[in-house]
């Protein structure tokens, strides 16, 4: 070995190697204060790379994770709706079967009334779910998760299918729109149409009108006119009778198709008539036939004449099944209007209510059983209420098919099918709400297989990195020790320098 002073080679040996064991120790001390083995990606690219592809699925995973959480959350809110429509199904059914019984002496216009109500309520809490028709529920609903390996994702997802007419809650989708629970449906005379196969009406746009004749609260005869108006393409039937419902719903006046004829079908528990001359429309709920006629036939019924002028004087009474009797005595009138208002003055208080019929006539009405007898009319009855005859009038009894346990029946069939349909309802809702929670479970094991196989690219291994330390700082010493050593070195030459 030779001497130098220039150039000390032992010093830079003794240099480069503390050099390396400060690095190797800082590099311990930044694995043991971080936790992590790579800290950059020159501790190991290709180990980093890897762990950030975990690191990335464990972050949509975990979000994934809180997606399905709050799916499974607004499920539970839908699902808690469908309980309450469910429950409500039952007190309609029960207002039904009511209804429904020939024995049955109450008031079908109250059940009837409670049983709209009811099926607005179905509406509303349809709507606060929002699974109407139409509803933001009422639809596909994708729920992303996560946790896919394809490329396009398509495992990524669980998708629960509440769209369609059929996974909608509201009354027309459960089909309980056009039902009520009193009356049994007049059939129109003249126009009829086959509505049942008839998948859309009024296909060219336009309109069709009905007048409906009625008694008001006064006892006055009144008129309404009810209005279904299409678009281009046409509408359906449902769409159609819930136009002319929503204008007669206030008079406890109920369309529907009758099951047996497919025709246009009108019913209440009141005296009513419905009528409309010259339609234009083919295609529309009746034909074009010249006169189209719909009377209330559901009740006891006596039909009168038409007045043509002012009656002689005329005396008739009527008398209740429970024998309450009342006399009336007319002279002067001249109208069927102006007798329907002077025969319900006092008729109404037995629950006999006077009405002007479709062809103008005078007529009586009552849900229960009354006698007419008519004492006193002129020659030719022409102006008389109920013509010329003396003695005993023709009460005729609700006409078959249109008694008022008809549409009882009729809500039953179809409150039935409604509960089908909403359990079939309630089916995809908890099918929905378990896909989810499955979702659930495999992307949390998906989260812990990945945090561990993370682990164990990018943690530290803190057992080992504790013993490097302890090497790293011995090193360092040792080679500051051996540092000092070799910079003395030079200073032996001076001893061949000494004479």
């Amino acid at each position: 070995m030779s001497f130098s002073i220039q150039t000390n080679v032992t010093s830079l040996i003794a240099q480069n190697n503390l050099r390396i064991n400060g690095n190797f120790q800082s590099q311990t001390i930044q694995r043991l204060t971080s936790g992590y083995r790579i800290n950059s990606s020159a501790d190991d690219a290709a180990g980093l790379s890897i762990a950030n592809t975990f690191r990335s699925n464990i972050a949509e995973l975990s979000q994934g994770v809180r997606n399905a959480s709050d799916g499974v959350n607004q499920l539970q809110i839908v699902d808690g709706g469908l309980t309450q429509i469910s429950q409500i199904l039952d007190r309609l059914k029960t207002l039904a079967t009511q209804s429904a019984s020939q024995t049955f002496t109450g008031d079908r216009t109250t059940l009837n009334t409670e049983y709209s109500s009811l099926l607005s309520e179905i509406d509303r809490q349809a709507n606060n779910v929002q699974l109407n028709s139409g509803g933001q529920f009422n639809s596909n609903l994708s729920v992303y998760i996560g946790g896919a390996v394809t490329a396009a994702n398509s495992n990524s997802k669980v998708n629960v299918d509440l769209s369609g007419v059929q996974n909608a809650a509201d009354s027309t989708s459960l089909g309980l729109n056009n039902t009520s629970v009193t009356g049994g449906g007049n059939q129109v005379v003249g126009g009829g149409v086959d509505l049942r196969t008839t998948p859309a009406v009024l296909g060219a746009g336009g309109s069709q009108a009905f007048t409906v004749n009625y008694t008001d609260s006064t006892g006055s005869a009144a008129s309404t006119t009810v209005t279904v108006k299409s678009v281009t393409g046409g509408i359906t039937v449902d769409n159609a009778l819930g136009q002319i419902n929503s204008q007669l719903n206030s008079l406890g006046i109920n369309a529907s198709v009758n099951q047996t004829t497919g025709y246009l079908q009108f019913s209440g528990s009141r005296a009513f008539s419905v009528n409309a001359t010259g339609l234009a429309v083919a295609d529309g709920l009746v034909s074009n036939a010249a006169t189209i006629t719909a009377d209330n036939k559901s009740l006891y019924t006596v039909t009168g004449a038409n007045p043509t002028g002012a009656s002689s004087t005329e005396s008739f009474s009527l008398v209740t099944s429970n024998n309450q009797t009342v006399q009336f005595t007319f002279a002067g009138e001249t109208t069927a209007a102006t007798k329907v208002a002077d025969i319900n003055k006092v008729s109404q208080a037995l629950g006999i209510t006077a009405s002007v019929d479709s062809a103008g006539n005078v007529q009586l009405s009552s849900q229960s059983k009354f006698t007419a007898v008519q004492s006193v009319a002129d020659g030719t009855g022409a102006n008389n209420t109920f013509g010329a005859a003396v003695g005993n009038i023709t009460v005729n009894n609700p006409t078959a098919g249109t008694s008022n346990v008809g549409n009882a029946n009729s809500a039953l069939v179809a409150i039935q099918s409604a509960v089908q349909q909403l359990g079939l309802i309630q089916g995809v809702v908890g099918a929905g709400e378990n896909k989810l929670q499955y979702a659930i479970n495999l992307a949390q094991s998906q989260i812990s297989n990945f945090s561990a196989a993370q682990s164990t690219i990018r943690d530290a291994d803190v057992a080992s990195e504790a013993a490097n330390l302890t090497k790293a700082q011995v090193l360092q010493q040792t080679s500051l020790a051996a540092l000092a050593q070799a910079n003395s070195a030079p200073q032996a030459i001076l001893s061949l320098l000494k004479g």
